[in-house]
C-alpha cells in the first residue's frame, strides 16, 4: 500500500481569475483610482489575453497617471507593435518628457477631437506658442473645454489678464472652482497690479489644494509638489506688498523642503535672489548656477524642464538675475558673454542692450 502524502500545511493557491473576473475589478480600481493595482490586474488580464486593446490602453493610463513616463512609453512601444494605435498617449508621454517639439509632430497625424485639440493646446503653450494655443482653446464648444485653467493660464501668458474675468463669467465658472484655476486667476490679477486680491486668492488656493488632495489620500510628498507654485506665488505677493520678512521666509520654506517640482523651486530661488539684491552674492550665485548650463553648441540654456516649462520674462528673468550678480561680483568677461548671448536669446527685450551699454 503506498503511503499518504504528508498534508504541507500549505492552503492550495486559488483558481485563476476569469477575465470577466479581472475586467470587473479593474473597474473597481479605475473608480477609486488605484493606480498600482491597476498595472498589477492589466498585467493579469495581459498573461490571459496578450492582445486585448483595453488592458493595454488601461495600464498605460495607470502608469501616465502614476508618473511612471518611461514604462508608459514601453507598453506603449509594445501595443503600437501589436497594430494599435496609440498616438495620443504617446504624445502626452512625450510632453510628459519635456520633448514638445516630437509630440506635437506626432500629434499632427492623430484624429481630430476635443482631446487631441487640448493637448495640442498644452504643447503649443509649452512652446511659447501662446496665440496659437489660444485660437484652439477659443475654438472649442464651451461645453467642451474641460481644463479651463489651462485656457486662463493661457490669457495671462499672452498678456491678456484683463480678459480672464470675462472668460469665467463667460463659462459661468468662479475662479475658487478649484485650486489651479484660482492660481491661475490670482496670476490675473497680479498682472492686473491687484495685488491683495490675488494674495486672498492665494491664500483660497492653498486651502483648496490641501482640503481636496487630503481628501484623496494623496501622500504629503505629493501635496507639496502639487501646491508649490501656489506657494511660491503667494511668497512673490508678499514681496511686491513690502512684506520682505515673509516673503524671505515663504522663499526659504520651500527651498529648504525642496519638492520634486524644478520649475516652483527655480523661481523661488530667483526671486529670493532678487529680494536679497547684492547681499550674499557667492550664495545668490550657487542658487542660480544649478538651473543654467551650456548645451552641447555652447549655448546657454537652462536646465532639464525648464526651458519648456518656463514663460520667456521668467526664463529672461533669471538670465538677467545672474548677470547682475555676476556685475556685483566684478566678473566682467562673464558678464559680456552672458550680455552677448541674451541679446541673441531675446531679441525683442530692451534688458540686454542696456546691460551691454553698462
Amino acid at each position: 500500500m503506498a503511503p499518504k502524502a504528508k498534508a504541507s500545511g500549505k492552503a492550495a493557491p486559488p483558481p485563476p481569475s476569469s477575465i470577466e473576473e479581472l475586467f470587473t475589478s479593474l473597474n473597481d480600481l479605475i473608480k477609486r483610482e488605484d493606480f498600482k493595482r491597476i498595472v498589477k490586474v492589466a498585467d493579469e488580464v495581459l498573461a490571459i489575453a496578450p492582445r486585448d486593446e483595453d488592458a493595454i490602453r488601461c495600464k498605460i493610463v495607470a502608469l501616465i497617471q502614476g508618473s511612471k513616463i518611461e514604462d508608459a512609453m514601453r507598453s506603449i512601444e509594445a501595443g503600437q507593435k501589436l497594430g494599435m494605435d496609440l498616438d495620443f498617449l504617446k504624445a502626452y508621454c512625450l510632453l510628459r518628457e519635456n520633448r514638445p517639439d516630437e509630440a506635437l509632430l506626432l500629434l499632427k497625424s492623430a484624429e481630430r477631437n476635443t482631446m487631441t485639440l487640448l493637448l495640442e493646446a498644452q504643447i503649443l503653450y509649452r512652446l511659447g506658442r501662446i496665440d496659437e494655443s489660444l485660437k484652439i482653446y477659443q475654438s472649442l464648444e464651451r461645453s467642451k473645454v474641460d481644463f479651463l485653467q489651462n485656457y486662463v493660464a493661457c490669457l495671462v501668458s499672452s498678456g491678456r489678464a484683463d480678459t480672464v474675468q470675462k472668460a469665467l463669467d463667460a463659462f459661468h465658472v468662479k475662479a475658487t472652482n478649484n485650486h489651479y484655476l484660482a492660481f491661475n486667476t490670482a496670476c490675473a490679477l497680479i498682472d492686473r497690479n491687484k495685488i491683495k486680491d490675488a494674495e486672498q486668492l492665494l491664500l483660497s488656493a492653498r486651502r483648496l489644494g490641501q482640503e481636496s488632495l487630503m481628501e484623496d489620500n494623496v501622500p504629503d510628498d505629493d501635496i507639496e509638489v502639487d501646491l508649490a507654485p501656489i506657494m511660491v506665488q503667494l511668497a512673490y505677493v508678499y514681496q511686491l506688498l513690502g512684506q520682505t520678512q515673509e516673503a524671505m521666509e515663504g522663499y526659504l520654506d520651500l527651498l529648504k523642503k525642496n519638492p520634486d517640482d524644478l520649475p516652483a523651486i527655480a523661481m523661488a530661488a530667483n526671486n529670493l535672489v532678487s529680494l536679497r539684491g547684492p547681499k550674499d552674492i557667492s550664495d545668490s550665485l550657487k542658487k542660480l548656477d544649478r538651473f543654467i548650463e551650456k548645451g552641447d553648441n555652447g549655448r546657454f540654456q537652462l536646465a532639464g524642464e525648464l526651458e519648456y516649462k518656463l514663460s520667456a520674462k521668467q526664463k529672461e528673468a533669471i538670465y538677467l538675475n545672474r548677470v547682475l550678480l555676476l556685475l556685483h561680483a566684478n566678473r566682467m568677461d562673464q558678464v559680456r558673454e552672458y550680455v552677448t548671448a541674451l541679446q541673441g536669446m531675446f531679441p525683442d527685450s530692451v534688458m540686454p542692450m542696456l546691460l551691454q551699454a553698462t
